[in-house]
């Protein structure tokens, strides 16, 4: 007796399929692509280290609280285990715009940190930021 699947079927296979394996997730670079929001939930529900990876001038005239600085051009396998111990930290990234954060957190997937999510730039961080 054949058994065929109903037309409702293919589609919730095709819907889990879809969001499975789609998102916001890129996971080809070794990390995790997040929105500000998310990222904000994160770190009010868990230890996270935040990392800013843009110049220091740039970190200096402000920065998401918290946030420890690693500008994107000295990420090294010294300069990273300097500020991230544990691989298996969880590493939220953000640079200005969006560009560097993504270069940052693809060298940190690359240098076998797991637990890499990168959220954008500071330009549209609406949560504040702090200059002290």
């Amino acid at each position: 007796m054949k058994h065929r699947m109903g037309p409702a079927v293919l589609v919730i296979l095709l819907l889990l399929c879809l969001t499975g394996c789609g998102g916001n997730q890129n996971m080809a670079n070794g990390y995790q692509q997040i929105t500000p929001k998310e990222a904000k939930e994160m770190m009010n529900a868990q230890d996270v280290l935040i990392l800013d990876v843009r110049e220091q001038y740039e970190y200096d005239s402000g920065y998401i609280s918290g946030a420890v600085l690693l500008p994107v051009g000295t990420i090294t396998v010294e300069s990273a285990s300097a500020v991230i111990p544990a691989k298996d930290t969880v590493v939220l990234v953000y640079c200005r715009s969006g560009n560097r954060s993504k270069k940052a957190s693809a060298k940190l997937a690359e240098l076998g940190y797991t637990n890499i999510y990168e959220f954008g730039g500071i330009n549209t961080w609406p949560y504040g930021i702090t200059t002290e």
